[in-house]
């Protein structure tokens, strides 16, 4: 079953610059090289919730889990964590539209 990766965070004011050139130069190609595809990005502008929403698709729950569960997946939280406060992390089933 296609499994959907739902990641939501805010990005911390004094790092804007440097949190998008390693989204945009090295977390999204790497996670995508890694098999999650369909990456979609949401950027709030209004309302309270986290800024940030990014969604992949991988083909079974089972790749899933080995992507999130390398080193690799590891080194990229980490610095990703370095960047960004109140991340969460969701799996679900894929479904076409929006999922929260």
């Amino acid at each position: 079953m296609a499994t959907k990766l739902l990641m939501r965070w805010d990005i911390q004011p004094e790092h804007e610059a440097e949190y998008s050139d390693f989204v945009a130069n090295e977390f999204i190609p790497r996670i995508n090289k890694m098999g999650i595809g369909e990456i979609q990005a949401w950027y709030t502008v209004y309302g309270d919730c986290e800024q940030i929403l990014v969604s992949g698709v991988t083909q079974t729950t089972e790749q899933m889990n080995y992507i999130l569960g390398s080193d690799e997946w590891d080194r990229l939280r980490d610095r990703l964590d370095d960047l960004v406060n109140n991340f969460n992390i969701k799996i679900v089933p894929a479904d076409k539209g929006f999922q929260l």
